[in-house]
């Protein structure tokens, strides 16, 4: 995965309030939105990996207490963060007997 470079936002001085380049920033949302798309495909990549590996060794495809640990540590983003994390651990589950 590629890690997003930061990038030197200029800036306009009107009279005494200063306007960031909005073009730029958009540039930098969109950069960091492709960082965080291949990351969500890598994450759910491995998560499948371990449900196959889990189950190939006799185990659960699910670990509630492990699930429970990643909408834990999304929590801090707030309501969303937690909606955030249900996503996240239903793109690697895949589908559910298959």
């Amino acid at each position: 995965m590629t890690t997003p470079t930061e990038t030197t936002t200029h800036t306009e001085t009107t009279g005494s309030t200063t306007v960031p380049d909005i073009d730029e920033l958009r540039q930098e949302i969109d950069r960091l939105d492709a960082a965080i798309l291949e990351a969500i495909q890598r994450r759910t990549e491995v998560s499948r990996m371990i449900g196959k590996a889990r189950m190939a060794s006799g185990g659960t495809r699910l670990v509630h207490s492990r699930e429970m640990k990643v909408i834990e540590r999304y929590s801090v983003l707030g309501e969303e963060g937690k909606n955030l994390a249900m996503l996240l651990l239903r793109l690697g589950r895949g589908r559910l007997g298959h």
